[in-house]
Parts: structure tokens; sequence; C-alpha cells
């Protein structure tokens, strides 16, 4: 029978289990319940809403119940139009956490990027022209290449805990060298400026390039502690990886992830919870990723405030 002494050891145990929950929670050892009044958005799958109205836009994801934010560049560049403190500060007052910033790694490049539409659309010539005058913006924003102190700076400056590299080509061996030189010299820079460095794939990191798949050889030659990864569930879906096994075979270098479906058809961007990809299996293992933040992502979405309104259902409904 539990005597008083032994009841009171026990209840004093259980109590300080419980203030030591919200610590454990960010080291990504609790289940998969425990990122409910956590889920994110990448603010890119409303980057025409955000333009037009970013203040406007940024209440309404709020209301929807996002309390992570992950941000993009737009026409406007990579703040909206804001500085980096002042973004932050917006996003504080409106209840959310500006946790993570994407940028480019190298100079914006037309014809690849239409090259590389237009593989992931099918081989449709009008959806990559249309895709390509839609982002020409991105070939007046910085890139890690050409200026990763400043953006590195900018980071710091707005208080994110991660500066992403979006998108870097990695078609031939000289593109994945080059690569690597460049997140390393920004993983460095990162850690001196108390920002944690991630590349973002997308399907193409899994193709075969020279023998290798730039996906391994990028997480083989950086330093795991200056290089993490940002894995995009929806492109390694698509390209035939199970991201559960990816976590096992680099465990604890995925502190973000884009909660990103494909739908069962084309193998194109979706409302999470619509299509292939297996999300509760990836939250089963968030721990052994290393999973701190995720951010729902839908490259362009059709009807971008009710989709992200309905990703953010069926999470909540899993977690």
């Amino acid at each position: 029978m539990t005597n008083r002494r032994s009841f009171l050891k026990q209840s004093a145990t259980v109590a300080a289990a419980a203030m030591l929950l919200p610590k454990l929670s960010r080291a990504g050892f609790l289940s998969v319940g425990d990122y409910k009044n956590d889920i994110g958005i990448q603010l890119y799958t409303l980057s025409d809403l955000m333009v037009a109205d970013s203040k406007g836009t940024m209440q309404k994801v709020a209301a929807i119940g996002y309390k992570e934010l992950e941000t993009a560049a737009t026409a406007k560049g990579y703040y909206y139009g804001y500085k980096p403190k002042e973004f932050a500060s917006i996003a504080k007052d409106m209840g959310m956490h500006w946790r993570s910033h994407h940028v480019m790694g190298a100079p914006f490049d037309m014809v690849k990027m239409g090259e590389m539409i237009k593989k992931m659309s099918g081989g449709d010539e009008a959806k990559a022209k249309q895709a390509m005058e839609r982002f020409k913006f991105l070939g007046t924003v910085p890139s890690l290449k050409n200026d990763y102190q400043k953006l590195v700076d900018e980071a710091a400056e707005g208080g994110v805990s991660y500066l992403v590299c979006a998108s870097i080509p990695v078609s031939t061996m000289d593109e994945m060298k080059s690569a690597v030189d460049t997140f390393n010299k920004t993983g460095e820079a990162c850690k001196k400026a108390g920002v944690q460095f991630a590349y973002h794939n997308h399907a193409t990191e899994f193709d075969q390039v020279e023998g290798y798949r730039p996906f391994d050889y990028i997480l083989k030659n950086t330093d795991k502690e200056l290089v993490k990864m940002e894995l995009d569930l929806g492109w390694a879906t698509k390209a035939g990886q199970n991201p559960v096994d990816l976590f096992k075979l680099h465990p604890g270098r995925f502190p973000l992830w884009h909660a990103k479906d494909m739908d069962k058809i084309n193998k194109a961007p979706a409302e999470v919870g619509s299509g292939i990809v297996d999300f509760k299996n990836a939250f089963e293992h968030a721990s052994e990723s290393g999973m701190k933040y995720f951010f729902v992502e839908q490259d362009q979405a059709p009807q971008p405030l009710q989709n992200v309104t309905n990703s953010y259902k069926y999470l909540t409904s899993i977690l």
C-alpha cells in the first residue's frame, strides 16, 4: 500500500516532470500529439497575397491558428517591404513567431529555372513560361553565393533561428562542389551570428549526378553541426524517398520540415492530407529526425487561404 511519504515523493516527481516538458518538446523527445499548437506556415504559399497586403494576410494566417512563420522572397524582396526587425515585430504583435527565412543559394538563372519547372510539371511548356514570368523577381534578390554575410546579418537582425537555402544548382559535380563550399562558409558565418544554417531540398537532389545523389554528397561533405537540412516531405516522397528512412540515415540532422503533400495523380503540390505523403508516419519519427519546427507549404496554391486552412485542419486532426 502506498503510504503518505511515498505518495508525496511520487507527486513531486510528476510535478518536476511536468515542469520539464516544455523544454523536452523543443528537444524533440515528445510524441506526435505535442505539435498541435506549433503548426507553422511557409509564407511563400501566400506570396501574391503577401505582396498585395502583407499585414492583412498575416492576420488571416494567425486567425486560422498558425503560430510559426517561415519567409521567402517575393516581388517586394525578402521581407515584404519591411526591415527584418520590423517584420519580426509585426509577427510577434499578431501572436506568431518568425522562426526561419529562405534565401536563394546562387544568382537566379531563368533558363535553368524554366527547365526545372518544365520537368516538375511533366513537360508543360506553357506552365514553365508562366512560372518564369512569375518568378523573374528572383533575379533581383541577393544570394548566398555572392552575399552570404549580408543575408546572415539580416537573419540575425530579425532574430530568426534558421537561415535556409531555398534552392541551389546541383546538376553537375562542379555545381555540387560549389554548393558545398557555399554552405560551409554560410554555416560558419551563421554560427558566429547565433543562427543555424540549413538546406531545403527539392526532388532533383535525389537524381544521380556523375555517380552521386546531390542529397548524399551535400550531407557527406558539410559539417553536420553547421549545415542542417529542412526536409521537404513532399518533394522527397515524389522522388521515391521514404522520409523516415532519411531520418534513420542522418538522425538529428532535420530540425526543419516542409509539410507538403503531392496529389495522387500528377504528384504536384497539394493540400496537406489530400495526397501521397504519409504524415502520420513522419511525425511518429519526429524525435529521430531532430525536428524542431515544421511549415505547411503548397507551391502555386490555387486558393491559398482556403488551401492552408484545410491543411491546418488536417494536421490538427492527426497531431
